[in-house]
């Protein structure tokens, strides 16, 4: 199962540690929902989903706030008695009571508090977390955002995804990742791609060895992450396989159960693939936009020939 740890969480959300005494290293997050405990609060603990990020926003807060110390004692026991409970962080820059504070160290629960407004951090660490915990694979392929469409160049090695990538690279585009592209499926209609840690920005040229594209071409040619909207994979020319000529019909290749647009480029002496993959990320965009150009030819041939057929 994934995992994120909590001083992960820390240092992206810049996080303050209310409760420095206790150890935080082996806390881990494992769901990318949160849990606003008001129910809890008000001493409803069915379906409580104690495994989660708890947040507590001014609502929480004022609730706690008014409540005498022995009713208190009793909720904050029963809430903290769940042992999965990984943090409760505090927003708006609010902080705990006297009693909630010495129970969560009592259970080893830590309280963090951020700065940011309880929607705001929420949508946030939501996004952060469905990124961190999705369902990842690797694949071996080249990711490249080209006028900001994310497009996966695979094919079997040695076949030109890194030629193709450099040119694009140097035409104004930007690299995601070459050799080994990590994909997260975010929700049921979007796949991210990203490197590893150790081959962020570097792409590898047979007979030239490794390239570094941040040091080379500067910050603007790299890019963390990247949506996958399309795919091309190259493949050596077939004289005797027939090719898609009209592009009437989409192709898609799915990963991790999401379907992908597909285009099988064959490779051949003389093809500049980059100018390639560049047409084919500014036709999807078109496509996206409610225009087809093959829909566009077969409408104007249709037209033709009932016209000839009139006359």
């Amino acid at each position: 199962m994934s995992s994120v740890a909590l001083q992960a969480i820390i240092e992206k959300m810049d996080l303050k540690n209310l409760t420095p005494e206790i150890d935080i290293s082996t806390v881990k997050i494992v769901k990318p929902d949160i849990n606003r405990p008001a129910m809890q609060l008000a001493g409803f603990f069915e379906h409580f989903d104690s495994n989660r990020v708890e947040i507590i926003g001014f609502v929480e807060y004022s609730y706690m706030e008014q409540m005498d110390e022995d009713r208190r004692r009793q909720i904050y026991e029963q809430f903290f008695s769940y042992e999965d409970v990984p943090c409760v962080i505090y927003c708006r820059d609010l902080e705990p009571d006297k009693t909630f504070r010495e129970i969560a160290v009592k259970y080893g629960v830590p309280i963090l508090n951020t700065s940011k407004a309880t929607s705001d951090f929420m949508a946030e660490i939501i996004r952060w977390l469905n990124v961190k915990l999705a369902p990842c694979i690797s694949i071996h392929g080249v990711l490249v955002d080209v006028y900001g469409e994310g497009v996966l160049i695979t094919g079997e090695s040695g076949i030109g995804k890194s030629e193709a990538a450099l040119e694009l690279i140097k035409r104004g585009h930007r690299l995601i990742t070459d050799d080994v592209v990590e994909i997260r499926k975010v929700s049921d209609d979007t796949l991210v791609g990203s490197a590893p840690d150790i081959t962020k920005h570097f792409i590898e040229l047979r007979g030239i060895g490794i390239v570094d594209v941040n040091a080379l071409f500067g910050a603007s040619a790299v890019e963390e992450t990247q949506n996958i909207d399309l795919v091309i994979r190259l493949e050596d020319w077939d004289k005797d396989k027939d090719y898609d000529r009209l592009g009437l019909e989409e192709e898609y290749t799915e990963y991790l159960g999401n379907k992908v647009i597909c285009h099988d480029i064959p490779i051949r002496p003389g093809r500049n693939l980059a100018v390639i993959c560049e047409t084919a990320a500014v036709n999807y965009r078109l496509k996206k936009m409610g225009y087809n150009a093959a829909q566009e030819l077969y409408k104007r041939v249709q037209e033709n020939l009932t016209k000839k057929r009139e006359e």
